[in-house]
């Protein structure tokens, strides 16, 4: 008897979260239904964007997001100037946001003058366009080769694919972390893709450095998001762009405390 009210208690509590998460969902959702909403992005960038058009569908509040591919691969600076130039000045949007892709970042990439050139990117449109707030978003991950090649590798002293790759995208995140956390609307991508299914963390060490990398969960081919990494993401997505949608950003206040 015992055993079946615990599985009936089970049962209820589980339907009872469902329906708070579900309801919690549409809440974010009508927050930002009637945002005008810019993403500039590459692939990893339209699977998100997938994963929001499917929970917009199921939740009965479709949302648009305006978004545009910014080339190239491979070129952050050419990103960020396509970027600057597709928002121009007095821009009609009320939240923009610019993604790189984990193949922007290799083991040569300088993450702080990638960073420090983001954010004067930024800082410039916003002086251009104040009624926009921007949200930044940390780089996306890529899993660590694994099995005998990986083996091999190590056994000559080098390191895995993905390994130096993942510790310089965690130097850019770091970066900005620090510099908007607690300021300013963060969509941390990589926080979400190198946690696992279970909460644990997936990460990686090379030299004395240690970075998250993307864990196998979410993907099928080591870099891109599968259904179920498309769906997380996109979730966390929606609630960061709903409390943006909250949040004015002072562009002499925000100029100060990055200065310090």
């Amino acid at each position: 008897m015992h055993r079946i009210l615990l599985t009936i208690l089970t049962s209820a509590l589980m339907a009872i979260s469902s329906l708070a998460s579900a309801d919690s969902l549409r809440s974010d959702l009508e927050s930002i239904v009637h945002k005008r909403i810019f993403f500039a992005h590459q692939s990893v960038g339209a699977n998100i964007l997938q994963g929001v058009r499917e929970l917009g569908a199921e939740a009965g509040v479709p949302v648009r997001i305006d978004d545009t591919y910014v080339e190239r691969n491979g070129e952050p600076l050419k990103k960020l100037a396509n970027f600057d130039a597709a928002l121009g000045a007095g821009s009609r949007y009320d939240i923009a946001a610019v993604k790189f892709c984990y193949v922007d970042v290799n083991g040569a990439t300088d993450a702080q003058a990638l960073f420090a050139r983001y954010r004067e990117t930024v800082q410039a449109l916003r002086k251009r366009n104040p009624r926009t707030t921007f949200v930044h978003v940390t780089l996306p991950l890529t899993t660590v080769q694994t099995g005998f090649k990986a083996l091999a590798k190590l056994a000559f002293g080098r390191e895995p694919s993905g390994t130096v790759e993942n510790v310089r995208r965690e130097q850019y995140n770091a970066l900005l972390r620090k510099a908007y956390a607690g300021r300013e609307p963060i969509f941390d991508l990589a926080r979400l893709e190198s946690t696992a299914a279970d909460g644990s963390k997936v990460t990686i060490a090379w030299n004395g450095a240690s970075a998250p990398a993307l864990s196998p969960a979410w993907t099928d081919d080591g870099g891109h998001l599968n259904e179920a990494g498309r769906r997380r993401a996109a979730r966390e997505f929606i609630h960061v762009l709903a409390g943006a949608a909250l949040q004015k950003i002072d562009d002499p206040v925000t100029a100060a405390s990055l200065a310090r």
